[in-house]
């Protein structure tokens, strides 16, 4: 029997993301922002030399991109996909080990709703999909999930733009499974989308540092009818609407 060679790509992935400093760093730009190397090197604990050193390994492997921008050079993931990657490995090591209760009221603000990359994860977010789905607004496929026509209509009224979406070059309506819920939420463009418009109505605030999001008095309001079973397929934001003007304005 011919002995199998592992692939050496995926050794090389496995380990750049396995070191301890570098999956720090990867996980400080799971947010979706860019960050100086200066900045990575301290919220990973190491000296800045260190820190061009591993950033230099992950830019060859794919795994971010450098952009230079005057005397700094900005880090970021180098798409969605590996920000994918990154959430299916944190689910493998959740499922691991047993279920834990958050530790404090930070830990349980970020897993309640957090940033993945650029869409929305935790406790909130795959609720949401999850009422969709009872709503038959959303559908579940064999890899990602498809809007029914209802659905499309639901999505529209929030102010997302379901045909731009469909349009992208990436995954349209992607499943993926959230580490802390063990459980899917909606990933892709149509994912990336949504997020987008509900922080642009308020409903959700991404707080200056990290991933978490806050969720105010008018994001709650919303969520909850959202989230109570309803038979009519209309979104329930639209009384809101005047309200989120009153708060922007």
């Amino acid at each position: 029997m011919r002995r199998q060679v592992p692939d050496p790509l995926i050794a090389e992935a496995a380990s750049l993301i396995g070191d301890p400093t570098r999956a720090s760093m990867l996980g400080q730009l799971m947010d979706g922002r860019a960050r100086t190397a200066k900045e990575l090197a301290g919220l990973a604990g190491v000296t800045p030399a260190t820190a061009s050193g591993h950033i230099a390994k992950m830019t060859a492997a794919g795994l971010v991109a450098v952009a230079a921008q005057g005397r700094h050079r900005y880090v970021r993931l180098a798409g969605p996909e590996v920000a994918d990657i990154l959430e299916r490995l944190m689910a493998l090591a959740a499922f691991a080990r047993p279920a834990q209760r958050p530790r404090d009221a930070d830990e349980a603000a970020f897993r309640y709703a957090r940033s993945c990359y650029d869409h929305v994860a935790g406790t909130l977010s795959v609720e949401l999909v999850e009422a969709l789905v009872r709503r038959d607004l959303l559908r579940r496929g064999h890899d990602g999930f498809e809007p029914t026509l209802a659905g499309e209509r639901w999505f529209r009224a929030l102010g997302v733009d379901v045909a731009r979406a469909r349009t992208s070059t990436r995954a349209f309506a992607r499943c993926c499974l959230d580490w802390s819920e063990r459980r899917d939420h909606l990933a892709g463009a149509l994912g990336a989308a949504l997020m987008e418009a509900l922080i642009r109505r308020g409903y959700l605030v991404p707080r200056k540092e990290g991933r978490t999001l806050d969720v105010p008095e008018l994001g709650r309001r919303f969520f909850a009818e959202e989230l109570t079973p309803k038979p009519s397929a209309a979104p329930a934001h639209a009384g809101h609407d005047q309200a989120a003007e009153q708060q922007s304005a």
